[in-house]
C-alpha cells in the first residue's frame, strides 16, 4: 500500500523516536496526527507500545514487525543514521529532511 508524504514522515518519527507520545509527534510535525496514526495502525505499521505514567495515561506508539518486513529491515538498528540520510542530499520537494 502506498503511504502519503505525511504518513511517511509520521512513521519515520515513530520509528526513530519510539516509544513516543502522540503529543510529541504533533510537536515535531506541527499538525494533528490522529488520523495518520489511525491509518498507520490499520496498516499494522505501528502499534500501541504502552502508556506513559502521566495524567490521562497517554498512549505510546512504536513500530511493528510488519513495519520491519515492509521496509526490508532485520531490526531497528538497521535504520539509516542521520548522517546517512543527510549524505543523500536535500529533498528536492522540501527545504528540510524529516
Amino acid at each position: 500500500a502506498r503511504l502519503s508524504r505525511a504518513a511517511l514522515e509520521t512513521l519515520a518519527i515513530v520509528a526513530y523516536r519510539q516509544p513516543i507520545l502522540r503529543s510529541e509527534i504533533e510537536k515535531i510535525r506541527g499538525v494533528d496526527v490522529g488520523g495518520i496514526l489511525r491509518s498507520l495502525m490499520e496498516k499494522n505499521l505501528i502499534r500501541i507500545a504502552g502508556r506513559q505514567d502521566l495524567p490521562g495515561r497517554p498512549m505510546l506508539y512504536g513500530t511493528t514487525t510488519v513495519f520491519l518486513e515492509t521496509f526490508g529491515l532485520p531490526n531497528l538498528e538497521a535504520l539509516p543514521s542521520l548522517e546517512e540520510i543527510e549524505s543523500l542530499g536535500p529533498d528536492p520537494d522540501s527545504d528540510r529532511l524529516f
